[in-house]
Parts: C-alpha cells; structure tokens; sequence
C-alpha cells in the first residue's frame, strides 16, 4: 500500500475541525486526520507493506523548465537554491514536521527524493512490486498507474477514507473511456488547472476521449493531424497543430517517472513502534490520544 501523504493529510486538515489541539493550543487535526486515515486503511486492507511517499520537491525544475506554468499559481515564494515554497494553509505547515516525526516513531516506511514528487516516488515503486499494489490518494493524476494485469489500484477517497473508491481499469474505461497510460493522455489534452497544465484549447474531456477512442494514443493522434485523410475536423486538426510545441513535452510533465532512485528502506507494515520512547513524548507534547491509539491497535491486528 502506496500512500499519497500530503494529498491524504492536506485532505485531513481540511476534513478535521481546527478545534483538534494539542495541550499547548496549537492545530493537530492534519495529524489526528492522517493518524486516522491510516489505521482505517490497516484495520480494513491490512496491507503487508506501507509505504509513506513524500513530495521532497512539489515543483521539480525539470518540470517547470518544460511548462513554466506547471504549478505555479501555488508558489508562496520562489527560492534559487532548493524548491521553491508551496502555499499551504499557515496552520498545515507546522503539522508537517510532527507527521513525520510520529511516523518516524512508529516505524512507518517515510520515503522522499530530492528533485521528485510523491507521485514518481508511488510510481517506481508501483512498476518495481511484485505483487498488487494498492495506492491511496485524493489526486486523481494517479490514475494512470492503473493496471489490472499487474493488480495496481487506486483508491481514492470520496468521504475520509471510510468510502473509498476502488479505481480499476473497469471503473476507468467507464468513467473516461481509456485505461491507465490512456488516462495520462487524456489529462494532457485536457489540461488541469490546479496543477497549471493549459491543455489544448478547445478540447475537453469528452472530446479527449473520443480522439483517444479513434486514434489510441497521443503519438496516434498526431499522427492523425499530419495524414490528410484522417476523420478529424479541421478546427481540431488545426487546434491540435498550434499546440505541438506543448503536447511535445506535456508528456514527461504529465506522466509519473518510474526510475526515481530510491533509498535503501524497510516498507514491512510495523506490528508496534519502533521507537516506543520517542512515540510517547510525541503523544503527549502533542496531545494525540485517540487517533494514536487506534492506529497502534490496527497495528498490532
């Protein structure tokens, strides 16, 4: 099991009241939320391996260098060294460091990759599993990892993660009309406006999946527009011709890298803490009562 931590705890502190403190006054409902989320996720799927990814870097270079505006309606400041800082809710920022030091503390596989999002670090290790793999993530960019033959899955959260959405190919080709590749495809053409990708004008969803259904791909479509004799309609030969330049490299934005180099770590699901000592302090400074527990309890089965 694949955890998308930010979309998950950006999704637990918009769903968890601010009233949810620690003792000194401060917010830990992203905390509480994500402690919560996972010990669902244990107690329901029991997964033999989980596996915390990290956005070490939100906004990596070699994506902006490609479409400067990928993401860039988020930046709260831009920086010359490092990534540039992401806007985030000034209650959420603080919560961060305690997530991660309690899931240090439990002995939670934390994995992040300086210069790569979550979403490459849930895709290689997607490609290298041998077995099924479940990821969980309210970012629907993922889709395109989904892969019956190989038992990949997303699910997505529609309330807490109490009801979740078991993303196939079946629920896919129904919903989108493409499978999982096809997905990253469909999402470029479209475009995505909260992740700044401008898509190509003119052609929505419906139309992207039509073109997807007709020609199979991108590289197919393309194709489509330099052969005289293809069934497209000259105002969508001609909008798909002025985007060339965007759909050469809208791709490598878009879909997720499956060669992210990972650090050597242990992704075995904890059955207790690993640093009980650790885990306690944090407990108390932070005021993590019921969600810790539970968590712990789903831990140990």
């Amino acid at each position: 099991m694949l955890l998308d931590t930010a979309s998950l705890y950006f999704r637990a502190y918009f769903g968890v009241p601010d009233s949810v403190k620690a003792p000194d006054g401060t917010p830990v409902n992203a905390v509480r939320g994500l402690l919560d989320f996972i010990a669902r996720l244990v107690q329901d799927r029991r997964p033999d391996d989980l596996v915390a990814c990290m956005d070490a870097d939100w906004r990596p270079a070699w994506r902006v260098e490609l479409i400067p505006s990928y993401k860039a309606h988020r930046v709260a400041e831009e920086t010359e060294a490092g990534p540039d800082e992401e806007e985030v809710p000034d209650a959420l920022s603080p919560q961060v460091p305690v997530i991660e030091a309690v899931l240090d503390a439990l002995g939670i596989a934390r994995v992040g990759v300086a210069g790569y999002e979550a979403d490459d670090v849930i895709g290689t290790l997607a490609g290298r599993a041998a077995g099924p793999v479940d990821i969980v993530t309210g970012d629907r960019d993922l889709y395109q990892l989904v892969d019956d033959a190989r038992g990949v899955r997303v699910l997505y959260p529609l309330k807490g993660v109490g009801t979740l959405q078991v993303t196939d190919e079946a629920w896919l080709r129904a919903k989108y009309g493409v499978d999982g590749p096809g997905y990253a495809d469909l999402a470029l053409l479209r475009g995505d406006p909260s992740d700044g990708l401008p898509g190509v004008p003119g052609i929505g969803e419906k139309t992207a999946a039509k073109l997807l259904a007709t020609y199979g791909d991108l590289a197919g479509i393309m194709a489509a527009v330099d052969d005289p004799s293809s069934r497209l309609t000259p105002a969508q030969r001609k909008r798909l011709d002025e985007a060339r330049d965007y759909l050469a490299v809208a791709p490598k934005v878009v879909r997720v890298a499956g060669d992210v180099p990972l650090p050597d770590f242990d992704p075995a699901l904890p059955v207790g803490p690993r640093h009980p000592q650790t885990l306690e302090e944090l407990a108390a400074r932070w005021g993590l009562g019921g969600s810790l527990d539970r968590l712990l309890s789903a831990l140990r089965g």
